[in-house]
């Protein structure tokens, strides 16, 4: 056990009684061997903190996959875009840093008004009235979308379309086998979703749908939107916010929650986190919005004032009878996503996504002339992501293009994992090569892409 974790002795008997285990060791079982060390650290007792940082950066160096050192074309949920030094410069005050969570607001006034302008903007890209004041990601998010609408349906039926993220369909399964949900996966053909027709015994009382989806192909969401109306059921949207730059807004097209992923809004890789999840709903469904809302106001002088609205913390920890039990929110990349999207404005957000949908573009019919290189969907439109099916395995691909200094994309067996996905043929999840091409990425850089990739194919 390392020494800075501030567990006794005793403490660790007693919450391994209470789990009915005999060890550490047999806590942690369910760890492959393989992902254990098995060792202490290689490092000299006493080393000194300059030494230790040093050693552990020499090893996050023989990292190939970084996208700071690689020319990056991976996606999948988590995107190369440009942040801007302002955003690093206005964002990352002390002032925005620092600060927890606003629960007083007469000395919140610059949190909550940064807030607010994020929630005014999301629900201007969500083409909804009512954005809250965000959430962990955009598998939470999503999670809380479907919690919203189940609630408001009255219906555990979840009608999920196979073209949302992976990794978010594997989260909200992980939440439904407690909350009772019943999710019914639907197929994609040729990389849409090919919606059954509701029967009366089973209508569903939610439908949710990526656009784009994880492949980058273009749902339409008229169809589902056709089908809610038949059922009563709700639309939620997993969307993508650059995308909305150029396409009609999931609002216009007739969602009732709109979810997504920040992190392409100013936030950087990272590594995976923290990200940011978006989330934006109908009016009539405020009262059942999750998390924090911001709302403008004036104080006893009549000055505009921001403070949190309609609901308060201690509603979201009534156990079962909260409509959520999200109670905070991730303010400070919400700030991040307000600046970048203040900075960028609404056509420098559109030119953002018109670079994203023309480099993909170029990129896709590029690597199609290649040799042996066939689409993965033949003639759906794609924005920013598209996939390709290799004569080759995509893991193998993706080691080779590292060695020549491309973050190449990802396998798509790796992204909808060991249980696969019925949507998948068990070839394309061996051969298939997701791709993404961000603004960041210039046109030599396609091309050298796109010839590195021929060479390691052949």
């Amino acid at each position: 056990m390392p020494d800075y974790l501030p567990h006794t002795d005793d403490e660790i008997a007693q919450m391994l009684g209470f789990l009915g285990l005999s060890s550490l060791d047999e806590l942690f079982s369910a760890v492959p061997a393989s992902l254990r060390l098995g060792r202490g650290l290689d490092l000299a007792d006493g080393s000194p903190e300059p030494d230790v940082l040093a050693r552990f950066g020499a090893l996050g160096d023989t990292n190939r996959a970084r996208a700071d050192r690689l020319v990056c074309f991976a996606g999948g949920g988590a995107y190369d875009h440009e942040v801007p030094p302002v955003v690093r410069a206005l964002a990352g005050r002390s002032e925005f840093v620092t600060s927890y969570t606003p629960y007083q607001p007469e000395v919140a006034q610059g949190v909550l008004q940064a807030v607010f302008e994020f929630q005014t903007m999301v629900a201007r890209l969500a083409g909804l009235p009512v954005a809250n004041a965000s959430l962990y990601d955009g598998a939470s998010a999503l999670v809380e979308g479907v919690n919203l609408g189940v609630a408001a349906s009255g219906r555990q039926t979840v009608w999920l379309s196979s073209g949302v993220q992976p990794h978010w369909r594997s989260v909200l399964a992980t939440f439904a086998a407690g909350t009772g949900h019943l999710l019914v996966d639907v197929p994609l053909v040729d990389g849409l979703t090919r919606w059954p027709e509701p029967g009366e015994d089973d209508a569903p009382g939610v439908l949710v749908v990526g656009y784009p989806n994880y492949l980058g192909c273009l749902e339409d969401l008229g169809q589902a939107r056709r089908i809610c109306d038949a059922t009563g059921a709700l639309l939620v949207v997993a969307a993508d916010p650059v995308a909305a730059a150029l396409l009609r807004s999931p609002g216009e097209r007739g969602a009732d929650v709109v979810v997504g992923e920040g992190q392409p809004l100013g936030t950087a890789l990272s590594f995976g986190g923290p990200y940011l999840g978006l989330f934006a709903v109908a009016q009539r469904h405020v009262r059942r919005l999750p998390g924090r809302l911001v709302g403008e106001t004036v104080d006893l002088g009549g000055t505009r004032a921001y403070v949190t609205t309609l609901r308060a913390r201690e509603q979201d920890i009534r156990r079962e009878k909260a409509t959520s039990n999200v109670c905070t929110n991730q303010t400070l990349m919400a700030v991040y996503a307000a600046v970048q999207l203040g900075w960028l404005g609404t056509s420098g957000l559109r030119e953002v996504a018109l670079r994203c949908a023309q480099g993909t573009r170029f990129c896709r019919e590029s690597l199609l002339a290649l040799s042996g290189v066939t689409p993965l969907t033949a003639t759906t439109p794609t924005l920013r992501e598209f996939a390709v099916r290799l004569p080759i395995a995509a893991r193998v691909a993706i080691e080779r293009l590292a060695e020549e200094g491309y973050l190449g994309g990802l396998a798509l067996g790796d992204l909808i994992g060991d249980d696969g996905d019925p949507s998948v043929a068990a070839d394309d999840a061996v051969h298939g090569l997701l791709v993404a091409v961000t603004e960041r990425r210039t046109r030599s850089e396609v091309e050298g892409f796109v010839r590195t990739l021929d060479k390691v194919v052949r």
